[in-house]
């Protein structure tokens, strides 16, 4: 048993050194984002909306029971006192047999729960964005903070290098001050870079629904592949068809549509047969003291057919028309807005691949800058600000590479999204560029 104490502990601790990666991720903010609950919540009450409309149509059957007691005082044409009880019941069944509000209404009903489905798969993916977004802007957070911190490492060497070089009188004051200003510059651009990295934690922490741990990072030396397809308007046509978004607001209109079908049918007739059983039984009447007994059946056939009622059905088609016809603005909205999204995301990632290839030249550039002005200064052909401002040129580039990768990746996943096609497996491509 101690053994296995021991083991479990041990465990522990292994499992807590080790860093989550994105689908770790993942999977707790699958479990603990509210926005999500929300959506499941919303999911399971859109798919009673079927079942509500199909009432309609089936029987309904119902109980009815009373029960009363009547107390009478005659004095003509003779004096008389009655008290009697009297109890009730029935029961009603009615069957609609013809009503096309009702049929329409039930077509409605599925096509409510498939605008449900379709908007929990838009939280979904919209939980998949999120959850990279903020992972990645919490890595990002970090770089930044790290290019800081070496920059403020290599101002504070250049700074104690001026001052033993200014002792000895082969630099002026200059040199120091500006070596000093550097380092101090840096110092306020390292406590900027904690702030941000404890305000982009708390944001992967609204999604989790914890503090997060130690994050895995990208690779060094990966590559981002481009988008398959490789023709931008091949995803635009996809997004057009298959957006979620685009899906949602056509069912939209498919509703609309029958909605107005259903106004039109306040026109036609209703026809329903009923069937019920009524039993009485009463202790005396007004006029005779003696019992009765009462039960019997009906079976009865109703028509109703409106003829006029205000004008009212009238206007709820014009209503119905009119909200069709903005459903269907809506829908070609949304059609423009996908693809817009695909065009964007597209080219941040073609040309989020082309800057990483143009960054990681000037970062090897930068830091032979570095190393040469550092030099130059040594040898007396620099002079500090030269080395200082190398430094800080090597530490912008870090930076900048660094967001434009996370900026390629997280356009992967919209371009995705676009599409209606982010899924796990996207994210598991995307997990395996972090080092494990």
């Amino acid at each position: 048993m101690k053994q296995l104490l021991v083991l479990m502990m041990l465990s522990g601790v292994v499992s807590s050194a080790t860093a989550a990666d994105l689908l770790d991720t993942y999977r707790e903010a699958y479990g603990a984002d509210a926005k999500l609950a929300s959506a499941r919540s919303q999911l399971e009450a859109g798919r009673e909306k079927a079942p509500q409309a199909r009432a309609a149509l089936l029987p309904s059957v119902a109980l009815t029971a009373s029960s009363s007691y009547s107390s009478y005082s005659m004095t003509e044409p003779v004096v008389r006192d009655a008290h009697y009880n009297t109890n009730t019941y029935g029961v009603q069944l009615t069957q609609p047999l013809f009503n096309m509000q009702s049929v329409i209404a039930a077509k409605q009903g599925d096509i409510a729960v498939n605008i449900a489905e379709a908007q929990y798969a838009n939280a979904l993916i919209d939980l998949m964005q999120r959850t990279a977004q903020a992972y990645f802007d919490v890595l990002y957070a970090e770089d930044t903070l790290s290019s800081v911190q070496a920059l403020k490492t290599a101002a504070n060497e250049q700074l104690q290098l001026a001052k033993k070089s200014f002792e000895v009188g082969t630099v002026t004051i200059t040199d120091v001050n500006e070596a000093q200003s550097r380092f101090d510059l840096a110092s306020a651009q390292e406590i900027a870079a904690q702030n941000d990295i404890s305000v982009k934690r708390q944001a992967l922490r609204l999604i989790t629904g914890h503090e997060p741990g130690e994050l895995a990072h990208l690779r060094t030396g990966l590559n981002i592949a481009p988008p398959l397809p490789a023709n931008m308007e091949d995803w635009v046509s996809a997004a057009e068809r298959d957006n979620v978004d685009v899906q949602a607001q056509k069912l939209a209109v498919e509703n609309a549509t029958r909605e107005t079908e259903r106004a039109r049918a306040g026109h036609l007739p209703t026809v329903s047969v009923t069937a019920g059983y009524n039993n009485s039984h009463a202790t005396g009447s007004i006029s005779s003291a003696s019992p009765s007994l009462y039960n019997g059946w009906s079976v009865g056939l109703n028509f109703s057919m409106p003829l006029y009622q205000g004008g009212g059905i009238q206007s709820k088609v014009r209503e119905s028309a009119a909200l069709e016809d903005k459903a269907r603005s809506d829908l070609d909205l949304t059609k423009r807005t996908a693809a817009q999204t695909v065009r964007q995301s597209f080219l941040g990632v073609t040309n989020g691949i082309a800057q990483i290839k143009g960054y990681e030249a000037a970062l090897i550039s930068s830091q032979s800058a570095l190393d040469s002005n550092k030099l130059g200064y040594q040898v007396g052909m620099r002079i500090n600000i030269d080395v200082l401002n190398a430094q800080s040129q090597l530490a912008d580039t870090q930076q900048k590479l660094a967001r434009v990768r996370y900026d390629a990746i997280l356009s992967q996943l919209k371009l995705k999204a676009a599409v209606g096609a982010l899924s796990v497996p996207d994210l598991e491509d995307i997990n395996n560029l972090l080092a494990h």
